[in-house]
């Protein structure tokens, strides 16, 4: 017979992460250096991306190191959309997380034909494609010469008038997506798409022969993960001012969004965040 968690198994994580989140977001007003606000920026930025591997990597089993496809697509949508066509940024993270999808799609159609190291280097060459396009396609890119920004428009919320001119209001736009991202990924790993993703990652021919669509549900699971991967590619690139091909989709930044994972664990809610 199988028993249900106990209640306050269950209630017991909620609890301990309302409680961080809550001080994370009192911790800014014991802090006046703005460095101590940039490392806390760039450690919700890291949870992000790692939150977004996990989903492929931990929960699905494909490990793909060219996530800065992804990431580079969310922060170029979001930048050009504002520099260009003076759209809001968070129009503009919206747009890159939905072309990071469709890219996905079309990456996964392709890639998801390969498994274990194949399917690893041709992630990689997918976003090293994606690298030298935006770097000689200079019309639509400016090339190496990149984006500066060189201003946010306000952001106007319930009444609320939010300038993004100081690391503190970066830092709380951070804590929000992080845990926006967290909460999600906990409820994928729940659910019954959770069950499938981890399925495939335990063994992809078992699953298949229980009737699990495996370029369905690899699709999909790439498409949350690259999704999230955008929204912080996209966020980075507001908090910098500046991105170039080599910043938003170097092999650098999908290296370090796998070991975020592998140093903190591996297809578990707690690994991207310790990592």
């Amino acid at each position: 017979m199988i028993r249900s968690p106990a209640r306050g198994a269950s209630v017991l994580p909620a609890v301990l992460f309302l409680a961080a989140v809550a001080a994370l977001a009192v911790f800014p007003q014991f802090v006046k250096k703005p460095y101590v606000l940039h490392m806390g920026v760039m450690l919700f930025l890291a949870v992000i991306q790692g939150q977004a591997w996990n989903v492929i990597g931990g929960y699905a089993g494909q490990y793909s190191v060219g996530h800065a496809a992804y990431f580079g697509v969310g922060a170029y949508t979001a930048t050009m959309l504002l520099e260009l066509a003076h759209v809001p940024p968070w129009w503009g993270l919206l747009a890159g997380m939905a072309a990071a999808v469709l890219l996905s799609l079309v990456i996964g159609a392709i890639t998801f034909r390969l498994r274990g190291p194949y399917f690893v280097l041709a992630s990689i060459a997918v976003a090293e494609i994606i690298r030298l396009g935006a770097l000689y396609w200079k019309d639509f890119t400016r090339g190496a010469e990149g984006f500066l920004l060189s201003t946010i428009p306000t952001l106007h919320l319930f009444g609320w008038e939010i300038e993004f001119l100081t690391k503190r209001t970066f830092y709380f736009a951070g804590l929000v997506l992080a845990a926006a991202v967290i909460v999600v990924t906990f409820a994928v790993e729940r659910s019954k798409l959770g069950y499938y993703f981890q399925a495939i990652r335990e063994d992809q021919d078992a699953a298949h022969s229980l009737g699990i669509d495996l370029a369905l549900y690899k699709s999909i699971a790439l498409a949350i993960s690259a999704a999230f991967t955008a929204a912080a590619g996209g966020f980075f690139a507001l908090f910098v001012k500046f991105i170039d091909p080599n910043i938003a989709f170097g092999l650098d930044v999908s290296v370090q969004i796998v070991l975020v994972c592998i140093i903190g664990g591996i297809g578990t809610i707690l690994g991207p965040v310790v990592g």
